[in-house]
């Protein structure tokens, strides 16, 4: 098979991740980052600015296959999700144009948190984007940018990410700053974040315009942050309401991909992060 070409926009921990998935490949990637650190053998990195539309234009015209788009907000607050996800996608579409380039495929990291449903309820890709944050609010209005200039998108929105390296639920438990309230959680394990990305590049010819990347148990906060606590032998603080973030993610259309979580739920992935029995 001919090779072809990978940029990743903001190439971060999920596009080392994704490069590394497709190390064998026959797909050679690039990641743009202001400050990057040096290239490995599954990733060439670019030294630039994701909102300067000449350095962009002249990198695009290169011509390349598939871009993913994994951002991160430069500050949080609703002007560092702007310039974050906003500005970069509006440069990615202007610099396309002025390059007269059309990638085969564009993926781009989004948040279940463009998702307004405080009740308890299930989520999926027919419910309507509610954000009741400027968080939610910025990344669905980068959404719009790429929808609307009509590239070949596929919008991934992820519920929260974890995994090595990104320890904060852990590391909350272990200081006893983690309260059980009575929500329900959602997450997804970092490898699978980007083996579902690589699965979508590599073994899906029409992928769906929407999916919600999260693993297959929703589960009650309190009962992961109890989980936690048992394996680091810690006690957890008293109980605390809850602050309206509650929502069941479905994640039926992924799973319907024929991409098969490595981490199925909560208890899969800290286990292994914790060095704990998986039970």
């Amino acid at each position: 098979m001919d090779s072809e070409k990978l940029l990743i926009i903001g190439c971060g921990d999920l596009g080392r991740r994704l490069a590394d998935a497709l190390s064998d490949s026959h797909i050679a990637t690039s990641g743009v980052r202001r400050h990057p650190p040096s290239s490995t053998g599954a990733l060439q990195y670019r030294a630039l600015d994701a909102t300067d539309e000449q350095a962009m234009t002249e990198l695009v015209a290169e011509g390349f296959d598939h871009i993913v788009l994994t951002l991160t907000p430069a500050a949080r607050s609703e002007a560092g999700y702007r310039q974050g996800y906003v500005q970069p996608c509006q440069t990615l579409v202007q610099a396309l144009a002025a390059a007269n380039q059309r990638p085969r495929r564009v993926l781009f990291v989004s948040s279940t948190a463009v998702y307004g449903e405080n009740a308890g309820g299930w989520v999926d890709e027919t419910t309507a984007p509610d954000p009741a944050r400027y968080n939610g609010e910025q990344v669905l209005a980068a959404e719009s940018v790429l929808r609307h200039a009509e590239l070949p998108l596929s919008v991934l929105r992820l519920s929260g990410i974890y995994g090595p390296g990104r320890s904060r639920l852990i590391d909350n438990v272990r200081e006893g700053r983690a309260a059980p309230k009575p929500s329900w959680t959602n997450r997804i394990h970092a490898d699978d974040a980007a083996g579902f990305m690589a699965h979508l590049l590599l073994s899906t010819n029409a992928p769906q315009p929407l999916y919600l990347v999260s693993d297959s148990e929703p589960a009650p906060y309190a009962e992961v942050v109890a989980y936690i606590a048992q394996s680091l032998g810690v006690s957890l603080p008293g109980a605390v309401p809850a602050d309206g973030m509650n929502k069941r993610i479905d994640n039926r259309r992924l799973c319907a991909s024929g991409y098969q979580l490595r981490y199925r739920d909560y208890r899969e992935g800290f286990a292994e992060l914790l060095g704990a029995p998986d039970t």
